[in-house]
């Protein structure tokens, strides 16, 4: 037979009417067989649910044990019992939803000293939503989207340092609801990161957040151009997600993405 082994012996087979060939097997001690594990098979059932009914019956005439007490007592919040009535708050600077109901411009982090003006700044710190559809590569698309994610408003500081070295930080809000825009729209960032055009890897993780990450690109060079280094860092907090850009001539060290990207994520 197909796919047997060799020196496997054939399980016999009962025999058929009008096949007078075929081997005759006794099938009586078989059924006897099988009956006997169904006996054992439902006696071990009714075993285990009276076992199961006896134990509820025992517990339920027991008192109720009292549970062991906490280990650390001191980690309840608020530490002293409030007035009935009373709910217990945050305080403001530990409240994220307090911040980020307020002028969103003093969550960025402060120009440096010895800064200068960027070329590129905005006046007065908010960004406009069709400007910031029109940094990306199809602006209609990326108004669309941002409509649909909620954007609600955008806050932008940006610096320059040294002769060409260019720093940008955009707080990008988004509207309470059934969405995460704030976290859909920097997975989708982070999404594109390890193509060619960009920073061809996965980055690193930032410590403290949700699922930030931060990119040194590889030097790009053109003729006839200076070479171009480049920096970013992507993460959110609650319903505020982060953009950092970093542009230079230079070689841009880890730290100098890294740094900036912590100091900024302790702000929110």
């Amino acid at each position: 037979m197909p796919g047997a082994e060799p020196g496997a012996k054939a399980a016999p087979v009962e025999a058929e009417a009008g096949d007078p060939g075929a081997p005759v097997v006794a099938v009586r001690p078989r059924r006897r067989v099988l009956r006997t594990v169904g006996l054992i098979a439902v006696a071990a059932v009714i075993g285990l649910v009276g076992g199961t009914a006896v134990g509820y019956g025992v517990q339920a005439e027991r008192e109720p044990t009292a549970l062991p007490p906490l280990n650390q007592p001191g980690l309840a919040y608020p530490a002293k019992p409030l007035p009935e009535g009373q709910k217990a708050k945050l305080p403001a600077s530990e409240d994220l939803r307090t911040k980020a109901e307020g002028d969103l411009r003093k969550l960025l982090l402060p120009k440096p000293a010895g800064a200068k003006k960027s070329e590129f700044a905005d006046a007065d710190g908010w960004m406009h939503l069709s400007t910031f559809a029109s940094r990306f590569n199809k602006p209609g698309n990326a108004l669309d989207d941002q409509l649909e994610m909620g954007v609600r408003r955008i806050a932008v500081t940006s610096w320059a340092t040294g002769e060409y070295k260019e720093t940008e930080i955009r707080l990008v809000q988004y509207r309470a609801g059934d969405g995460l825009g704030a976290q859909d729209f920097v997975e989708g960032q982070q999404a594109y990161m390890p193509d060619e055009d960009f920073a061809e890897s996965e980055g690193t993780e930032l410590k403290g957040s949700a699922n930030g990450r931060y990119y040194v690109f590889p030097v790009r060079k053109k003729a006839g151009y200076l070479d171009l280094y480049e920096a970013r860092a992507y993460f959110y907090r609650g319903d505020i997600a982060v953009e950092i850009f970093i542009v230079d001539t230079k070689k841009i060290a880890v730290k100098d993405i890294r740094s900036l990207a912590e100091r900024q994520l302790g702000r929110l």
